[in-house]
C-alpha cells in the first residue's frame, strides 16, 4: 500500500491523495471533505483519523471498501478498483436541498466550475454562494450551520 499526494498549485487540479491497496485504490480530495463521517463509521479498520496513513485499502476487502467509499455524500472519497471497473452511477439522477441550502446530487453528473468540468458520481454543491470551493460546498456561508444531513434521510 503507498499513501501518494499530489500537490498541486491554487489554479490546477484539487489535492488528491491517493491509497494505494492489492484490490482497490481510494482517493481522498481533502477541500470536498465534509466530514459526513460515513468512512470512519462504516469501516474503522480501513478508515482511522488517528493513524497515519488514514486509509488503508487492504483493511477490509475490496467490494465493502467500495461500498463504504459510495457513501462519502460530497464525494471526497472516491476508489478505483485495480480489474479496471468503475463506479457506477446512481440513476436516476438524485438532487436533494439541506435546509441550510446545500444541493446533494448522486448520478452521471457533469459539475462545470472554475477547473473545468468534472465528471462526477457523487457531490455536495454549494447553494449559498458563499464557497471558496465553488461549486462544491465547503460550509463557510450558511451551509455552516449544523442541518438535516443525517445519512437516514439520504
Amino acid at each position: 500500500m503507498t499513501d501518494r499526494t499530489s500537490e498541486r498549485t491554487p489554479d490546477e487540479t484539487p489535492k488528491l491523495k491517493e491509497y494505494e491497496g492489492e484490490g482497490i485504490t481510494v482517493t481522498f480530495e481533502p477541500r470536498r471533505c465534509l466530514h459526513a463521517a460515513e468512512c470512519v463509521h462504516g469501516l474503522p479498520e480501513v478508515f482511522d483519523l488517528s493513524r497515519r496513513p488514514w486509509v488503508l485499502p487492504d483493511a477490509a476487502e475490496a467490494d465493502p471498501v467500495a461500498e463504504v467509499v459510495r457513501r462519502c455524500p460530497s464525494g471526497a472519497l472516491q476508489y478505483h478498483p485495480t480489474d479496471g471497473s468503475v463506479e457506477h452511477p446512481d440513476a436516476p439522477t438524485s438532487v436533494r436541498r439541506t435546509p441550510s441550502g446545500r444541493l446533494v446530487v448522486r448520478g452521471d453528473l457533469l459539475v462545470s466550475g472554475a477547473l473545468g468540468d468534472r465528471h462526477e458520481t457523487r457531490a455536495v454543491l454549494c447553494g449559498c454562494g458563499a464557497s471558496g470551493n465553488q461549486p462544491y460546498c465547503d460550509r463557510s456561508g450558511p451551509c455552516a450551520e449544523p442541518d438535516d444531513d443525517v445519512p437516514e434521510a439520504r
